[in-house]
């Protein structure tokens, strides 16, 4: 119990806060289940008439209490709820481990993944997504027949479809589960001393967050570290009992020891490695506050770094969603295992925004509508190649004869969006008034009905080639995609710059970036996402004001941006609160909705902090 703003404010076991004259009443009418986790608690309070206890002593409790009050707060214990005790002792006070994380829990069948069922029946046919739109724009139109045109950009735009039945609140219903993937998700949590506190409260408070929008055909799975890591449980279907038994694990964690992180993502990628059953998507949350303080002995006996790319899971790639918590995690670190696997890296300057950070990242997680999208592309004129392929860290490929290419474009949400910039040499050809660039195809996998789907229609790319043309227009789309590539590039250099102690340099180069983006037609239109590019870069620009400014957040905030771009996703970074810069750029539908859930989801005055809205920027123009 604490006092707050004339109002006694109670605490639960679980971690969340209500004013308490709302939760005892809220008990007195045998409401025994937290309001915003669903966990149930072991302890109740109510209020109880000083007038009625002779000598001012509690029935309950034969503690003295103070009675300047007119009632007292009691604090009731229940007895357990029905869950198995052996499996819950084991999982939470179990002094070793199986040698094989082999123990999870069967899949729910509806959703169980094996050769024989690859071909869907009809009834799970019919809970197949929409399919993925297709896009192409020239840098321009039309070009002179007589001319050539060296480096002429191709933007190839992806938008995923919407969720199944298209609404997005839907998707995180228990009850219409079946309308998405559902998941494998294995969270990698920092316990260590310096956690301890408002941190470890504020981390417990966004696991039951995470753990109440969870289905009963996801899985869970929780890693704790600090000097070593252990597994809280294994892979547990989020039932109403894996649910219980969810929050009292993570619960009762404690902080203190060292940071290995190390130790506690090789035990993750044990529990995915060596699971028996598969959801169709699996992931890892890694969150710390610290610099890894453990070293690993390399085959020669001296010590290094970890080498955490030998630590993610063999085989097909589990993203790692990577969380630095506060101004001495390890930034560089954390944001190279979340690239390496395919994850993001975002930075948590303030304690109060990590609820929201992890409903964005997990509002993603529950959305995947597209899986292993690829995009294929060749070149439709026989003197035309292909130059270059620009897409982040998307893994791209081309034919010796530069006649062929494509993009692995990996997992998409619901309507989350991708852009790719193709560079061709177009040739001068006097044959023809229409001349075809790119012919560009898509195929991916349905996460659902776990069928491959191939588009039908090649997405063919066009443009005039008149004897004579008047002032060429640049396509917005292109241009607005060119400044942002340009705008990661220059947050790259001035992020190696500061790496090699040169801010001043660094901040240049900012500057550089900066004004060149003013110019651009995009920026002369009023474009917002050219905008935001330039108060992104004013922002990393102040926190590499000094060595001291980019050690503490600086280089966090750069990375998490550097993230954010590179795999075109909303990754949090600094206080996600008074920024203008790109905090939301990427953000789908899907995770607005759920950082909403997390910032409503409280009792009496709400926290003040805000993950802002996502920013809307203009819609595509007609594709040509």
């Amino acid at each position: 119990m604490k006092p707050g703003q004339g109002h006694a404010i109670f605490t639960a076991e679980c971690s969340h806060s209500f004013h308490f004259h709302c939760i005892t009443s809220n008990v007195k009418h045998g409401n025994q289940i937290c309001p915003v986790c669903r966990g149930k608690w072991k302890e109740i309070p109510f209020q109880s008439p000083a007038s009625d206890l002779p000598n001012g002593r509690s029935r309950i409790n034969p503690a003295d209490w103070a009675r300047d009050d007119a009632w007292t707060t009691v604090v009731r214990r229940l007895p357990s709820p029905r869950l198995d005790p052996t499996r819950l002792i084991s999982s939470l006070f179990h002094t070793s481990e199986p040698g094989t994380f082999d123990d999870d829990e069967v899949l729910d069948l509806q959703h169980e993944t094996t050769e024989e069922n690859v071909f869907a029946n009809d009834a799970t046919k019919n809970n197949s997504i929409g399919a993925i739109e297709v896009k192409t724009y020239p840098e321009v139109s039309a070009i002179p027949r007589a001319t050539c045109h060296n480096n002429f950009a191709i933007l190839i735009h992806l938008k995923a479809p919407h969720p199944s039945g298209g609404r997005s609140e839907t998707m995180f219903s228990p009850t219409t589960q079946n309308s998405r993937a559902p998941v494998d998700l294995v969270t990698v949590l920092d316990v260590s001393g310096s956690m301890a506190g408002t941190k470890i409260a504020l981390l417990k408070r966004a696991m039951g967050f995470v753990i109440q929008h969870l289905g009963p055909s996801d899985r869970l799975s929780v890693i704790a570290f600090s000097s070593t890591a252990r597994r809280l449980f294994p892979l547990r279907r989020m039932t109403e009992t894996g649910r219980q038994e969810a929050l009292q694990a993570v619960n009762s964690l404690t902080s203190n020891g060292g940071t290995n992180i190390a130790e506690g993502l090789r035990k993750a990628a044990k529990v995915i490695g060596d699971r028996k059953w598969k959801n169709p998507v699996g992931s890892i949350i890694l969150l710390s506050d610290g610099q890894d303080t453990y070293t690993v002995t390399s085959p020669g006996g001296a010590h290094s770094r970890a080498d955490y790319r030998s630590l993610l899971p063999a085989g097909p790639c589990i993203p790692v969603h990577a969380f630095g918590f506060g101004a001495d995690h390890d930034a560089s670190s954390m944001h190279s295992i979340s690239d390496i696997s395919g994850g993001t890296f975002s930075f948590i300057e303030a304690e109060g925004v990590i609820q929201d950070a992890f409903a964005q990242c997990i509002g993603g997680l529950l959305s995947v509508v597209v899986q292993e999208a690829c995009l294929k592309f060749q070149c439709a004129h026989p003197n035309l190649v292909i130059n270059s392929i620009k897409a982040g860290s998307y893994r791209t490929s081309m034919a010796a004869d530069a006649k062929t290419g494509s993009i692995d474009a990996g997992d998409l949400y619901a309507e989350e969006e991708r852009d790719f910039l193709v560079t061709v040499n177009v040739p001068v050809d006097e044959s023809c008034d229409e001349m075809s660039l790119l012919e560009v195809q898509c195929i991916y996998r349905d996460p659902i009905s776990k069928e491959i789907v191939s588009l039908e229609e090649a997405n063919e790319v066009k443009i005039q080639r008149p004897t004579i043309i008047g002032q060429t227009v640049v396509s917005m789309e292109v241009d607005r995609q060119r400044n942002r590539l340009r705008s990661a590039e220059a947050m790259a250099e001035a992020r190696s710059a500061a790496e090699h102690g040169d801010l001043t340099a660094a901040v240049s180069l900012l500057e550089s970036c900066r004004r060149a983006l003013s110019e651009t037609i995009s920026a002369q239109a009023g474009d917002r996402l050219c905008i935001a590019l330039c108060a992104e870069l004013k922002e990393m620009q102040e926190r590499m004001a000094n060595r001291r400014v980019y050690e503490s957040s600086g280089r966090a905030y750069v990375l998490s941006g550097l993230s954010s771009h590179s795999w075109q996703r909303a990754t949090a970074r600094g206080d996600s609160t008074n920024s203008t810069s790109l905090v939301q750029a990427y953000q789908t539908p899907t995770m607005t909705d759920m950082v909403t859930r997390s910032q409503t989801m409280y009792f009496g005055n709400p926290p003040q902090r805000k993950l802002r809205q996502t920013q809307s920027f203009p819609a595509h123009p007609e594709a040509r």
